[in-house]
């Protein structure tokens, strides 16, 4: 029978990280803390990794690479609302996922140059991404508003997802790493930053809007 080949050190440092800096918040853990959690020395941690920060980057790098591989919309056609509603769940998970940047965030930036770069571009691009997506929609006929309407969607939408999960955590700090109870913040997050463009969604679009908004609220309401 063949033995599965045991993960690298590293990975599984990354990993732990990723959970504790989740868990407890990067400001609260130290290298020190990850290697007892490891059960390594912090010698063995430092040769894998400079720094907290160095481990910072590499989380992010990680957070990146997920991004371009998952988050891609159909080639050959354009986005309908559907996708997009596709789109931002996906999006939702990975926040979801690597959560510690975004309740972190401005601590984070306030410390590290190469993140406030990069997240910076991150920025940008989604906000591209959105307003591309609302003047396609224009395009067919389906989204009626003007460019300075839609700029302001665009960059409204990215603030919306972007501070989700810090508002959420306020709202229920002691709860906010239930599972059931995140799943459908995440849920409500998908909804609050969509439902900003549809005043200005019409024709079939504006139905399947509508019809996706219903089952949502729907699934919402039996499970409160």
């Amino acid at each position: 029978m063949q033995t599965k080949t045991p993960r690298r050190t590293r990975d599984r440092i990354l990993d732990l990280s990723l959970k504790l800096f989740n868990d407890f918040g990067e400001p609260n853990i130290t290298t020190t803390i990850i290697a007892d959690e490891m059960s390594i020395s912090p010698g063995n941690l430092y040769y894998h990794f400079r720094n907290k920060e160095d481990i910072v980057n590499s989380l992010f790098t990680q957070f990146e690479e997920e991004i371009n591989k998952k988050l891609a919309f159909p080639e050959g056609r354009k986005a309908n609302i559907q996708d997009i509603w596709t789109y931002l769940h996906l999006t939702f998970e990975l926040i979801w996922r690597y959560r510690f940047f975004y309740r972190d965030l401005n601590d984070l930036l306030s410390r590290n140059r190469k993140l406030e770069l990069t997240f910076k571009q991150i920025l940008n691009h989604k906000i591209k991404v959105a307003t591309e997506l609302c003047i396609g929609l224009r395009a067919d006929g389906e989204f009626e508003a003007d460019d300075i309407t839609i700029d302001a969607l665009a960059t409204n939408m990215v603030v919306v997802a972007t501070y989700w999960l810090s508002y959420e955590y306020v709202r229920n700090p002691r709860k906010y790493t239930e599972l059931q109870i995140m799943s459908e913040s995440l849920a409500r997050g998908c909804y609050q930053v969509i439902v900003q463009i549809s005043p200005y969604l019409r024709g079939h679009t504006k139905e399947v809007f509508e019809k996706l908004s219903q089952d949502y609220l729907l699934k919402i309401k039996r499970q409160a």
